[in-house]
């Protein structure tokens, strides 16, 4: 009697040839980038949790900045949120959020107030004292993220059309409507903008992209709060899980305004209306991403690079100093805008993540380096849902059984790959649990 065996079925596409096949072949399997290991999922969402903290108060002093102290000329205390916009209600947290992404507060979150008012020293000191000792949240790193996507302009075009906008006579007029408004009662400077216009419009523009990001982060915020709530209840069972999460949540929120208005006495001027129509995905996260993940700049005081020898590329799109190629520790010195995030997520490590760092390298004395490398790996993670999401918008379903389809999605994620080749990127590192 002879037995007949099924055939295997043989993949409708062959394997790819590319130097990340094992990390491409992971995300056609609807993976991320990082490894799924529990190891992995424990270290991001911890470090979602540290970060969510500190960007519960960045976004909510970019706005501050940006719809408050405006073009103050000596803005000392643009750090010294008002007591209004620490109370001002998260749009998705909170019971009466527009989309209820975080099932907790939509006010600042208790443990940065209960930071803000002890700081590191776990002192009430006046909140100046506490300022002038540096023991305060770092809205440097803040404006260095702000700054990035400012200089960085032009990214997506045309998709992005905020970007654009700031370079329309339109939005002059909003400028100019506005500037006159908030020096209405200061003759000095309406005479400087008089013989300086340009000055200051392009210092809007600069606040316009405070607001931008500032829109952002308020989405993130309690995104990541969510997810480790998720993680505390055991919800989640791998890194997918994590990351399916995001693509969701970026699904959900992707059509949110994105806009900037300014207020002076009570009154609302629109420097970029609601009604343009900008959203969250096209004019503020796809922007982001690009210019923090990926291009920013090189940081003053760590490296000098020959910029005439080629190391530093003619391109600005060919930028490659964000997170995704920093090596943390030249980047973990004093004063430099990653290090200034490190500092802050430490005030706000989850106990397990300050058990696990404890028990690995240095311990207490390499955290902030520890925690970096940590941020990396959840950087990569969000960067994976990012693609996932502009995948699903733009090409066909994982689990498509059209072979023209699937090469499609292939080539997309090749040539996402690409930009990970080159040596300085993390890609390689972050596969392995022993890079710490």
């Amino acid at each position: 009697m002879t037995v007949s065996l099924p055939k295997a079925e043989l993949p409708l596409i062959p394997p790819s040839n590319h130097p990340f096949a094992d990390v491409i072949h992971r995300l056609e399997s609807g993976g991320s980038m990082l490894p799924d290991t529990p190891e992995n999922l424990m270290q991001i969402i911890g470090i979602y949790k540290a970060y969510a903290v500190p960007m519960d108060f960045y976004w909510r002093d970019l706005l501050y900045i940006a719809e408050q102290v405006f073009l103050e000329p000596l803005p000392f205390f643009k750090y010294f949120i008002s007591q209004e916009y620490l109370d001002l209600p998260n749009h998705y947290a909170g019971d009466g959020a527009d989309l209820r992404i975080w099932r907790g507060t939509g006010a600042a979150h208790p443990e940065l107030l209960a930071f803000m008012k002890q700081g590191e020293v776990n002192r009430r000191w006046p909140k100046l004292l506490h300022h002038l000792w540096h023991d305060r949240i770092n809205m440097e790193f803040a404006e260095a993220c702000m700054r990035a996507m400012l200089w960085h302009r032009q990214m997506y075009a045309p998709v992005n059309k905020f970007d654009a906008y700031l370079d329309t006579e339109e939005y002059r007029e909003n400028c100019d409507r506005a500037i006159r408004a908030y020096f209405k009662n200061n003759p000095a400077m309406l005479g400087l903008y008089k013989l300086f216009p340009d000055m200051f419009v392009e210092k809007v523009r600069e606040l316009s992209y405070y607001s931008n990001l500032g829109l952002f982060w308020e989405v993130m915020a309690p995104v990541f709060f969510e997810m480790s709530d998720i993680y505390d209840e055991g919800g989640f069972e791998g890194v997918p899980d994590a990351m399916n999460f995001l693509v969701n949540g970026i699904f959900a929120v992707a059509g949110r305004p994105i806009y900037h208005h300014l207020y002076v006495d009570g009154e609302c001027f629109e420097i970029i209306p609601k009604s343009k129509g900008f959203t969250w995905l096209y004019e503020a996260a796809l922007p982001y991403v690009e210019a923090v993940f990926y291009r920013t700049a090189p940081f003053r005081g760590t490296k000098s690079y020959n910029a005439q020898a080629g190391q530093v590329p003619e391109v600005q799109a060919n930028f490659h100093y964000g997170i995704l190629y920093a090596d943390v520790f030249p980047v973990g010195t004093a004063g430099i805008p990653p290090t200034l995030l490190m500092q802050d997520m430490v005030h706000f490590l989850p106990q397990y993540l300050k058990d696990y760092y404890q028990q690995h390298s240095r311990g207490k004395d390499d955290i902030l380096i520890q925690l970096g490398i940590t941020f990396q790996r959840s950087m990569y993670n969000v960067t994976s849902a990012v693609i996932h999401a502009l995948r699903q918008a733009l090409l066909h379903p994982l689990d498509d059984d059209n072979p023209k389809h699937l090469m499609a999605n292939r080539q997309f994620f090749e040539m996402q790959m690409d930009r990970f080749i080159r040596p300085e990127a993390r890609l390689r590192d972050i596969q392995s649990p022993d890079y710490r």
